[in-house]
C-alpha cells in the first residue's frame, strides 16, 4: 500500500504503549510454551552467547518464531490474535501478524491521520472511507484502521455505512440482523452497537438488514444525530462506504462526517474516476484529508 499526498505519507507510529517490567520469560511461561528446566537451559544459552531471552530460546528450538512476536506483543500491550485463531477474518493482518510489513505501513497511515487531526477536537475525529469502485479495498483499509487506532488505545467506533453489500460483520463475525439501516429507520438504539472483545477499546456498528432504500435512509439527519451522539463516547470514528462512481451513497454520509479518505486500488481503480469522486465528494463541503494508492 503506498501512500501519497494529497497523499499520506508514510511515517512510523509516533506512539508505542510498553509495558517493559513484563520477562519475555515469564509471558513464555505464562502461556505454557516454556517450564522450569527449559527457562534454565534458555539462560544458560543467554549467558554463554550473550543473546537476548527469546533468540536463545528460538536457538535451542524451545518456542516457534510466531510464538517469540506474541510474546513480544504482549511485552508491548499491542492486543493481537494467535495464527490459526477463526473468530476473526485472516483479513486483519494487523491483528494476526502485527510486525508485518502491511500492519506497519497501516500504523503509519494511522500516524499520518492523527497528524492530521492533531488540531481538531477529540470526538470530531470522524472519517469516511471512500472509493470509486468494488474491489479496491476500502472494508480491508476501514477495519485494519480501526484495529491499530484501538491498539493506540483509542475509543474507536466502526460503522458500517455499506448497506448494499456490507462486509465488516464478516470480518469481525458478529450479527448483523441489527445495525446502522434500523437505528437510522428508529427501529433501533445504540444497543445495536458491538464491542469487539478481542479488542477491548474497538466497537462495530455492522450495517444491518439490507433496505429497500439505502439512500433515503443515509441521506436522513438522523445520521448526523447518530454521530453527534457518539462523538462523546469514541476518540475515533470510521465509516465503511458502498462505491461512489456506482451509489451517490458515500456522498451522503462523507457530508455527515464532514471528512473523508479516498482509497484507490493500484492497476485497478482510474484516475479519472478517482478525480471524479474526489470533486464530488468536495462540493459536500467535506474535508479530503488524502489519497492511498492501495497495491494489496
Amino acid at each position: 500500500m503506498n501512500v501519497q499526498e494529497n497523499v499520506l505519507p508514510i511515517e512510523g507510529s509516533s506512539r508505542v504503549l510498553a509495558r517493559h517490567d513484563r520477562r519475555i520469560g515469564s509471558i513464555l511461561a505464562e502461556e505454557g510454551k516454556l517450564g522450569g528446566e527449559d527457562i534454565e537451559r534458555v539462560m544458560e544459552l543467554q549467558q554463554t552467547e550473550g543473546l537476548r531471552f527469546g533468540e536463545a530460546a528460538l536457538r535451542l528450538g524451545l518456542i516457534t518464531a510466531d510464538d517469540l512476536r506474541c510474546a513480544v506483543a504482549k511485552q508491548y500491550d499491542l492486543p493481537h490474535l494467535l495464527p490459526g485463531n477463526e473468530s476473526i477474518s485472516s483479513e486483519l493482518v494487523v491483528a494476526y501478524e502485527p510486525f508485518h510489513p502491511r500492519a506497519e505501513e497501516l500504523r503509519a497511515l494511522r500516524t499520518q491521520l492523527l497528524m492530521r487531526w492533531s488540531n481538531t477536537k477529540v470526538g470530531h475525529r470522524v472519517l469516511a472511507i471512500v472509493s470509486p469502485g468494488s474491489g479496491e479495498g476500502r472494508s480491508y483499509v476501514a477495519a485494519n484502521l480501526a484495529v491499530v487506532f484501538s491498539q493506540l488505545g483509542e475509543r474507536t467506533l466502526l460503522i458500517d455505512a455499506d448497506l448494499r453489500t456490507p462486509r465488516q460483520h464478516r470480518i469481525f463475525n458478529v450479527p448483523d440482523r441489527i445495525g446502522l439501516s434500523a437505528v437510522l429507520s428508529g427501529r433501533a438504539d445504540r444497543s445495536a452497537i458491538t464491542q469487539i472483545l478481542e479488542f477491548g477499546r474497538l466497537s462495530l456498528l455492522p450495517a444491518g438488514a439490507p433496505p429497500p432504500n439505502p439512500q433515503e435512509l443515509l441521506s436522513r439527519p438522523s445520521l448526523g444525530v447518530l454521530l453527534q451522539e457518539m462523538w462523546t463516547e469514541f476518540d475515533i470514528i470510521l465509516i465503511d462506504t458502498p462505491p461512489a462512481k456506482l451509489y451517490a451513497d458515500a456522498q451522503s454520509v462523507t457530508f455527515r462526517a464532514g471528512s473523508a479518505m479516498m482509497l484507490a486500488r493500484k492497476d485497478h481503480t482510474r484516475l479519472a474516476d478517482t478525480a471524479s469522486v474526489i470533486r464530488e465528494l468536495s462540493d459536500t463541503g467535506a474535508r479530503i484529508v488524502g489519497t492511498v494508492f492501495n497495491a494489496f
